[in-house]
């Protein structure tokens, strides 16, 4: 093969490869944007969602939550979510309702003061059975989503959903179990409310 024929092979095959591996990349783009405030995760948090089923009635949330020093101390929180979403009402032509969406998350803080599991030593193996920095949660959420496209032509966004969501985590839970008389139902959910953009 002359070097003029390698010369103009070599550039068309690099594109092949690209556009090959791009496609295998093509599940990393998420398929919506979230924002929430509070709610267990952040003061304020952001993150990406992706789909679960081809039915888009599952979620797994991927967020960074941040808490300033003015409200309680300065907290960065990662939070890993699954949701589902068993019932949709339609809303006419313009959205849908989604009443019960039963999920669970689990955060992990990082700072300093805060530890994967309390240091051995001071303390027997079993006399704190929870992580100081890892919570799983419990939650359950309500969304009203609003088909966008006809009315922000041209952006990519598909529906806005805005959700209110009520969590609580295993120290609440427990807490709750074993002093029933003085803590309430209440007393161990947390609200958060949030915004879903999809592409």
């Amino acid at each position: 093969m002359s070097t003029s024929k390698i010369k103009l092979f070599l550039p068309l095959l690099t594109l092949f490869t690209l556009e090959s591996s791009a496609q295998k990349l093509k599940f990393l783009i998420p398929d919506q944007a979230i924002i929430q405030y509070a709610g267990s995760i952040g003061y304020f948090s952001g993150g990406a969602s992706y789909d679960l089923f081809p039915n888009k009635r599952g979620n797994l949330d991927l967020m960074y939550g941040f808490v300033p020093g003015n409200k309680g101390g300065v907290l960065n929180i990662a939070t890993v979510k699954v949701a589902y979403k068993p019932w949709s009402i339609s809303l006419k032509n313009w959205g849908n309702f989604y009443p019960f969406n039963p999920g669970m998350f689990a955060t992990y803080t990082f700072h300093e003061d805060l530890s994967f599991k309390f240091p051995g030593g001071q303390y027997s193996h079993d006399y704190y059975y929870w992580s100081e920095a890892l919570r799983p949660h419990l939650a359950v959420n309500s969304e009203i989503s609003v088909k966008a496209d006809k009315l922000l032509k041209n952006t990519g966004i598909k529906t806005v959903g805005v959700y209110i969501e009520a969590n609580t985590n295993d120290y609440y839970l427990i807490n709750y179990l074993q002093n029933m008389s003085a803590l309430t139902f209440d007393d161990i959910f947390q609200l958060g409310i949030g915004m879903r953009i999809r592409f």
